[in-house]
């Protein structure tokens, strides 16, 4: 995304600090993550330091540094999920797709996320593809899954 792209987003909001936040809701939601070209457009927009900017959004977790994979897949380490094996379906998935919990496979296909809590522990093991719910995982449905997503 270019500046001047930005720029369209930015204008919805009057130019004062309490609006960042909400502008880079804005702009993750269309650009998948926060870019340094977003950060130096919306420091430049609100009149604060690209440092100050970057506070702002690194103090929130909902915002990304990192450009997400094409497809989403989260891991939920929750109570119930955790004693039914999320662990392994972790491990599993960062053996297959050669990352970590946190990072994006090289071809940018399939970007790998721990969760806390999906709220779906009747259904544990649970991961979300896509926004996608996957109940009662196992190792064998995990492949079945991956393989559906090349």
């Amino acid at each position: 995304m270019a500046n001047g792209e930005y720029e369209e987003i930015l204008k919805a909001y009057a130019p004062r600090r309490e609006n960042l936040v909400t502008a880079f809701q804005d702009i993750q939601e269309k650009e998948g993550y926060i870019s340094e070209g977003a950060l130096a457009a919306a420091a430049e927009y609100f009149s604060v330091s690209k440092a100050d900017a970057y506070s702002v959004v690194s103090f929130y977790a909902q915002f990304k540094f990192k450009r997400p994979g094409k497809h989403t897949i989260k891991v939920c380490k929750g109570t119930a999920c955790h004693v039914r094996g999320s662990g392994s379906l972790l491990a599993a998935l960062e053996e297959r797709l050669g990352i970590k919990e946190g990072e994006t496979t090289p071809d940018g296909l399939i970007s790998l996320e721990r969760v806390a809590c999906l709220g779906a522990c009747a259904l544990a093991p649970a991961i979300v593809v896509d926004d996608k719910v996957h109940a009662r995982i196992t190792l064998a449905q995990l492949e079945k899954i991956l393989k559906g997503l090349q």
